[in-house]
């Protein structure tokens, strides 16, 4: 079977404005880490429904949730095809690329795009991994007697990570410029979860822009209240 060039763009299209005008259900607690994903779905206007799950962050999921993703961690996206999406990172690149008229991102093929990918990669790499490695010690080490100082080392290991962003800033407020992105909202999260001390001014506007921003604010309060 033969497939033209024009007809893979033209379903790939169809399947992109598919999923524009269908419902995401994403499975969250409150104060968790899926708050970036339903933020980003309120920014590209997307309807969704939100599973709000009864439990709180750095504790267990009920086991029931595995049923729906295996490795029993939020968030959990639902695509509008009943398809099954989790990992952060993959679902903002995931939905930047589905709603390309809302600014989640800049571009794809630009370099503006490239540093989108290599900036919220690197967060997810080395910052969100390290939240982890504070709040679940145990899925790091096996010798209690290391708890904290995988903790520690963590604590660390994030204030490096932050202080890289911290001169990654471009000339505007944002990481990537003037326009707030989902990167951002990402990396501002993160920035309120970090327990060390470091000289980061840019990463304070960021947070601070995001907090006051029209659509993500009201989500932001509603997980983190006035952090």
């Amino acid at each position: 079977m033969r497939w033209s060039r024009r007809k893979f763009f033209t379903l790939k299209n169809q399947a992109i404005q598919s999923e524009r005008t269908m419902t995401y259900r994403l499975y969250n607690r409150t104060g968790s880490g899926g708050f970036v994903v339903e933020a980003a779905l309120a920014l590209a206007e997307a309807p969704f429904e939100l599973v709000a799950l009864d439990s709180k962050p750095g504790t267990p999921l009920p086991d029931s949730f595995r049923e729906t993703n295996p490795w029993g961690q939020v968030p959990t996206l639902v695509l509008p095809d009943g398809s099954i999406m989790t990992e952060t990172a993959a679902i903002l690149i995931h939905l930047a690329a589905c709603h390309p008229g809302k600014s989640l991102a800049p571009a794809p093929g630009t370099s503006a795009h490239a540093a989108f990918l290599r900036w919220i990669v690197f967060t997810n790499v080395n910052v969100y991994e390290a939240v982890l490695r504070v709040a679940y010690p145990h899925r790091f080490t096996s010798d209690p007697n290391a708890t904290e100082a995988t903790r520690t080392a963590a604590v660390t290991r994030m204030g490096e990570a932050l202080g890289v962003l911290e001169n990654a800033f471009g000339p505007g407020p944002f990481l990537l410029g003037d326009a707030l992105g989902v990167v951002d909202v990402y990396i501002a999260m993160l920035c309120i979860w970090f327990r060390g001390d470091i000289e980061a001014p840019r990463l304070e506007g960021l947070t601070e822009g995001v907090r006051q921003n029209s659509i993500v604010g009201p989500i932001w309060r509603r997980h983190f209240g006035d952090r």
